[in-house]
């Protein structure tokens, strides 16, 4: 991919126009655009909403790496003894999908937040005690319950928080060395939507796995984790894209996956590691587009993609 000058003018008109808080550019191993709206911008932990997703998927991958999981084909029985009956066929690939089959209204009566798990009193009970919808793996519904129980699955193995096992495993590899996590009542690390990150750390990340999970000669998750979590496994929202193992994955017009696989982590007000491995690239955006979360993918496909 060639980035013009011309072109790059036309992105940044509109970066600026919609008050886009930044947007970063990595091409060729290179970081070959950056803007950020002011300096404080550059140091500003922002809150990734369900880009947090993408990185609970990332410690899945090493958790299961490291023999820690045994395989997504583990049962969540494994982890949560009194579940329910109807619920004992549910795996952790289920929840990687989100399609464990209970009830979940996020992206309908709720509004597109988790409001009733947030105001509940224990996050992990109230999702095991959602009743069943359909069989698992039927339907992928969006579900912020899911990634929390992997988060509360991680933190079962690990004997620690999930931040803990991020920081030994991701943060400190990648040089992140400043981030906030937020905890439930209970002391887990939110699995949802509970991280917050600087743009250059997203950036890391986005990198980390457009070289199939290497970084500075380390492979900090595997390569068969990397194409597998993203490849598409569901088509549920056409006006977003299919969905892996907690990563979306791009579609042409006609829903159809890009070839190969140009993916992205997608948080609420316009949160994005996008990532083309063909094109060796690297997008990110931060914002505070609270009311049209997908603003920077139209940009990027606008001014990025159609260019490519």
């Amino acid at each position: 991919m060639m980035f013009e000058p011309e072109k790059l003018n036309g992105l940044e008109q509109d970066i600026k126009k919609v008050k886009i808080s930044s947007c970063l550019i990595y091409h060729d191993n290179g970081i070959v655009y950056q803007y950020f709206k002011n300096k404080k911008m550059t140091n500003k932990l922002f809150n990734l909403n369900s880009v947090t997703k993408s990185v609970i998927s990332i410690l899945i991958g090493i958790a299961i790496d490291k023999g820690e999981i045994d395989s997504i084909h583990a049962p969540i029985l494994n982890y949560f003894s009194t579940i329910e009956e109807n619920k004992k066929n549910i795996t952790i690939e289920h929840l990687l999908t989100m399609t464990p089959g209970y009830e979940w209204e996020e992206f309908g009566a709720w509004g597109g937040r988790p409001f009733p798990m947030i105001n509940s009193k224990n996050w992990v009970k109230f999702i095991l005690e959602k009743k069943m919808k359909d069989e698992p793996g039927k339907q992928m519904t969006y579900n912020s319950g899911a990634s929390h129980l992997l988060s509360a699955i991680l933190q079962k193995v690990t004997n620690g928080k999930s931040a803990s096992y991020a920081e030994k495993v991701l943060f400190k590899p990648l040089g992140i060395t400043d981030y906030r996590w937020y905890e439930d009542s209970k002391g887990i690390s939110i699995g949802g939507f509970g991280l917050c990150l600087k743009s250059m750390d997203m950036l890391k990340i986005g990198a980390m796995m457009m070289n199939g999970g290497v970084w500075a000669n380390n492979q900090l998750v595997s390569d068969h984790w990397v194409s597998s979590s993203t490849a598409a496994k569901y088509h549920t929202y056409d006006g977003i894209g299919s969905y892996g193992y907690h990563w979306w994955v791009l579609v042409d017009e006609d829903r159809k996956a890009y070839n190969p696989n140009i993916y992205f982590a997608m948080g609420y007000g316009g949160q994005y590691i996008i990532v083309s491995p063909r094109d060796k690239l690297v997008v990110v955006f931060t914002s505070e587009l609270y009311n049209d979360t997908f603003l920077p993918l139209q940009i990027f496909r606008k001014n990025i993609l159609k260019n490519h």
